[in-house]
C-alpha cells in the first residue's frame, strides 16, 4: 500500500502511534509534519496514495487548533483517510469529530477513527511507556481490519458544537542552565519562543511541550506546583489503563 501520515506531534507520542499503523502497511510512508511552522500546506496535494493517516493528540478534549487549522490547507483529494487522535488516558472528548469535519472539509473519506493512549506529555506518570507492546498488538490488529474495509467510518464520537477549548496553562520557562543553543526557538511549532531571550509568549504558547522534550540541558520547566495540582486534578480519570478504540 502507498501510505502518507500526516502528524502533529511534538513531544514524539502520536508520531509512534502513526508509525505502528503506517508501518504496518507500507515500510516507508510519506510524512507530512504539521509541526513545522514553516512549511506551506496549501502545496501539499495527496494523490496516489491507498491511504492516509491523520493523527494529533488530544489537549484538554479538543485537537490543536494550529494543526487543525495546517490540516485544512492541505488537498485531499477523495482519498481515504484513518483519523487518529492521541491522548494521555484522561480523555480525547471532542478530538476525533473536530478531526473527522477538518478532513472531510479538505477533501478526504474518512474510512475509520482510532483514539490511542501514549504517555503524557505533561504528567509521564500517566500512561508511562504507552504505548507498550500490547497497544502494538492492538494497533497492528485495527491496521488489518482497517485494511479490508469499504465505505466510510461508523459514528465517531463527540460533540457538535465541540467543548470549548482552555488556555496554554503551562507555559515553559529557561532556567539558569540554558546555553541559549537556539533549539527550542527554532522547533517550537507556533513560533512562541523569543531567539534570542527564549522566553515564551504565553499568548501563543500551546503548552506542547515540544521545548522541554527537546532541551539537551534540561533548562526548560513548567511551574512545579501548577503540574502537581493538574496531576491530582486528572488522577481519577487517569488511574484505571483505558484501551485503545477502533470506529469502522
Amino acid at each position: 500500500m502507498n501510505v502518507t501520515e500526516i502528524v502533529f506531534s511534538p513531544t514524539g507520542g502520536t508520531e509512534k502511534v502513526a508509525d505502528i499503523l503506517g508501518k504496518h502497511w507500507d515500510e516507508n510512508p510519506k510524512k507530512i509534519d504539521l509541526s513545522d511552522a514553516k512549511s506551506d500546506f496549501s502545496r501539499c496535494e495527496i494523490t496516489g496514495q491507498d491511504i492516509v493517516i491523520i493523527a494529533m493528540p488530544s489537549f484538554g478534549g479538543r485537537a490543536p487548533a494550529v494543526a487543525i487549522e495546517r490540516l485544512r490547507n492541505i488537498h485531499g483529494n477523495g482519498t481515504r483517510c484513518v483519523l487518529v487522535c492521541v491522548y494521555g488516558n484522561r480523555a480525547y472528548e471532542d478530538t476525533l469529530v473536530e478531526m473527522e469535519d477538518a478532513a472531510k472539509e479538505c477533501g478526504f473519506q474518512v474510512a475509520a477513527a482510532i483514539s490511542a493512549v501514549a504517555e503524557h506529555s505533561i504528567m509521564p506518570q500517566y500512561a508511562a511507556g504507552r504505548p507498550d507492546e500490547a497497544d502494538r498488538k492492538q494497533l497492528t490488529d485495527f491496521a488489518g481490519k482497517i485494511a479490508g474495509k469499504t465505505g466510510p467510518a461508523s459514528t465517531i464520537p463527540g460533540n457538535r458544537p465541540y467543548k470549548k477549548a482552555g488556555g496554554a496553562g503551562l507555559v515553559p520557562k529557561p532556567d539558569k542552565s540554558c546555553v541559549k543553543c537556539g533549539l527550542c526557538a527554532k522547533m517550537c511549532p507556533v513560533q512562541a519562543i523569543h531567539p534570542a531571550q527564549f522566553t515564551a509568549d504565553s499568548k501563543k504558547c500551546i503548552s506542547c511541550m515540544r521545548c522541554i522534550k527537546l532541551c539537551q540541558k534540561n533548562a526548560r520547566k513548567v511551574n512545579g506546583l501548577m503540574v502537581s495540582a493538574a496531576a491530582v486534578a486528572i488522577k481519577k480519570a487517569c488511574s484505571v489503563r483505558k484501551e485503545n478504540e477502533l470506529f469502522l
